[in-house]
């Protein structure tokens, strides 16, 4: 098991996250089921704060919300003092309604909708990440529309092929996000807008990658755009006041991954970025940073009850949970891989090796293969680092219901959300007139045998 998932067992050889029994949980709250461990999150924004801090002199760490999002983690980034970025109606309503402070949101999107234009623009989110040059003529129609003005960041691609899934790489020429450097979209972008006096330009903006277990990529990054920022600023007179770098900082999600830790990532980023722009003779700007899997991916462990063991003699040991597929759809899109134990016997020894399979009309597996302590049906199956993606991810499949999430902290345990019920599947269902029927439905098999 690997050191970084954290593994605490108490005298009862039961898992413990954030101080509560997990199996206590289990009876309480029902499976599957989302646990958070609250000082994990906390620590995290704590850690990139102080170490990015402590690195360069001005900086914003701002949560990408679209690891996982709700009211309730809304509001500890709040509390810790993070940014929040969020790329959609729904992502940007959540952070309203949490009272999060607007100036302190920016609002993302390759695509952004009337909608999602007016309530960035009404909410008066702090930037608002432009990503092509027909969002740049939209949003200054928007913001003459409403009587609004628009700090904005220009997305642009640098150019960058980084060592990871090719499902979330973004920051290659060839990709739906931002404007290219190469080729000149990206300048032409910042010519169009200073002549928008809807529009304030206040810098560049750039992911590339999420899952990174690498710094080398981030220095390359930076080259990049320092480079960039020095066209345009001595071609078209623009001085950018924010750089934001992204996020993508991986996590452990099994012993052999080896990411960065966070101290490391800031000494990769931050004398690289000041000797580039003194080099460059640019001015020093706010530089952004937006984690999401590295603050709650290894926060997060997600609760299972297996119900089914099947040995297949000499070849493996299936064990079938209650969920799968619709609550962790990250192995089927980028074959991710997990580590897991029994919860009830965490610390007995893992010697049987098994492969984890959903109980989904899918050859729906979570692990491919993993050693864990004998399994038996009624045991329950903690799986590791599931804080980011899992629950932002989860669909109703099959007409499953989507887990309850529960945030734990010295021994206390709270729901973030509600499990949803049978009566939730239906609620927003509607039948066509055509389609009601007063009397019983007909029996398909009556007469037949």
């Amino acid at each position: 098991m690997s050191e970084n998932t954290m593994l605490r067992v108490n005298e009862r050889g039961h898992l413990v996250v954030g101080g509560c029994d997990v199996v206590e949980l289990a009876h309480k709250h029902g499976t599957p089921l989302y646990l958070f461990d609250e000082q994990r999150i906390r620590d995290r924004c704590r850690e990139y704060i102080g170490e990015f801090s402590s690195r360069y002199p001005a900086v914003e760490i701002a949560y990408a919300g679209k690891a996982a999002l709700t009211v309730g983690l809304c509001r500890i980034m709040c509390q810790e003092g993070m940014g929040l970025d969020v790329a959609s109606a729904g992502e940007l309503y959540t952070a309203l309604q949490a009272s999060f402070p607007p100036e302190r949101i920016k609002m993302h999107g390759n695509y952004k909708s009337n909608l999602e234009y007016r309530m960035a623009l009404e909410a008066g989110v702090g930037r608002i990440v432009v990503d092509s040059l027909i969002e740049l003529r939209q949003l200054d129609c928007w913001a003459r529309k409403l009587g609004r003005t628009a700090d904005i960041l220009i997305r642009v691609r640098p150019g960058i092929d980084t060592h990871t899934h090719e499902l979330i790489q973004t920051g290659q020429v060839d990709s739906k996000f931002g404007l290219g450097i190469y080729g000149g979209e990206a300048r032409r972008g910042v010519e169009m807008a200073l002549t928008m006096d809807r529009l304030r330009l206040r810098g560049l903006h750039c992911h590339i990658g999420s899952q990174l277990l690498e710094t080398e990529a981030f220095e390359r990054t930076i080259d990049h755009m320092v480079e960039f920022m020095a066209d345009v600023h001595d071609g078209l007179g623009c001085e950018c006041e924010d750089l934001d770098l992204g996020g993508g900082l991986g996590i452990r999600y099994t012993e052999k991954d080896e990411p960065p830790t966070i101290a490391e990532l800031a000494e990769t980023i931050c004398p690289h970025l000041l000797r580039t722009l003194d080099a460059a003779g640019l001015a020093h700007p706010r530089l952004i940073l937006e984690p999401g899997r590295s603050i709650v991916g290894e926060a997060g462990v997600t609760v299972y009850t297996i119900g089914v063991v099947k040995d297949i003699p000499d070849l493996r040991t299936y064990i079938s949970v209650d969920g799968g597929l619709s609550d962790n759809p990250r192995p089927a899109l980028y074959d991710a891989v997990y580590e897991a134990v029994i919860a009830n016997r965490a610390d007995d020894e893992a010697h049987t090796w098994v492969r984890v399979a959903g109980k989904h009309c899918e050859t729906d597996t979570l692990i491919e293969d993993t050693a864990i302590a004998k399994p038996e049906p009624g045991d329950l199956l903690a799986v590791f680092a599931t804080g980011a993606y899992n629950y932002a991810m989860a669909s109703n499949y099959n007409r499953f219901t989507r887990p309850a999430v529960v945030l734990c902290c010295d021994g206390r345990d709270e729901l973030l959300v509600e499990r949803e019920t049978l009566a939730d599947l239906v609620a927003r269902d509607r039948v066509p007139a055509h389609l009601a029927v007063e009397e019983p439905a007909r029996d398909l098999c009556a007469g037949q045998g």
